[in-house]
């Protein structure tokens, strides 16, 4: 039995099986379970969790028209990664350019600064990922408070 997540994307992709390919065999995704008769595939990464689906020329109260490509528009999804470098050459070596490289941010949390190894990579249909890396965290400075 699969424990979902709270918050849990569904995104229609345009080839599912090169959208499995990408997020699987790629990235290191698997595979929770899947309705190939429906085109449907619930993976995860590192407590991640998204579903995929086929898009259909039928319509559906499930997608907002149009349609076009790149998908995900205005959205981009943050990905907890154990190691963005190796990920990021991973997917560079596949033929997969990254959006932004590596990069080490520090962002305010409160009274605190999180820091963060990020890099952007847009998946197949142009969905916009995010992966993350923690670099643990420090208390603000003084005259930041």
């Amino acid at each position: 039995m699969v424990d979902f997540n709270a918050l849990l994307p569904e995104m229609i992709v345009s080839d599912i099986k090169y959208s499995l390919k990408f997020y699987c065999k790629v990235i290191g995704f698997n595979i929770e379970y899947e309705r190939p008769e429906d085109g449907f595939a619930f993976i995860s990464y590192h407590g991640s969790q998204l579903m995929l689906e086929q898009g259909r020329p039928d319509v559906s109260p499930w997608r907002v028209e149009p349609l076009e490509k790149p998908y995900g528009r205005g959205i981009n999804l943050s990905i907890e990664c154990p190691d963005v470098n190796a990920l990021a050459r991973t997917l560079v070596l596949s033929g997969h350019a990254l959006r932004k490289p590596i990069e080490e941010f520090l962002y305010r949390e409160n009274k605190q600064l999180q820091g963060e190894s990020n890099f952007l990579v847009q998946d197949p249909d142009g969905y916009l990922l995010r992966f993350a890396q923690d670099l643990g965290c420090r208390p603000l400075p003084r005259d930041e408070l």
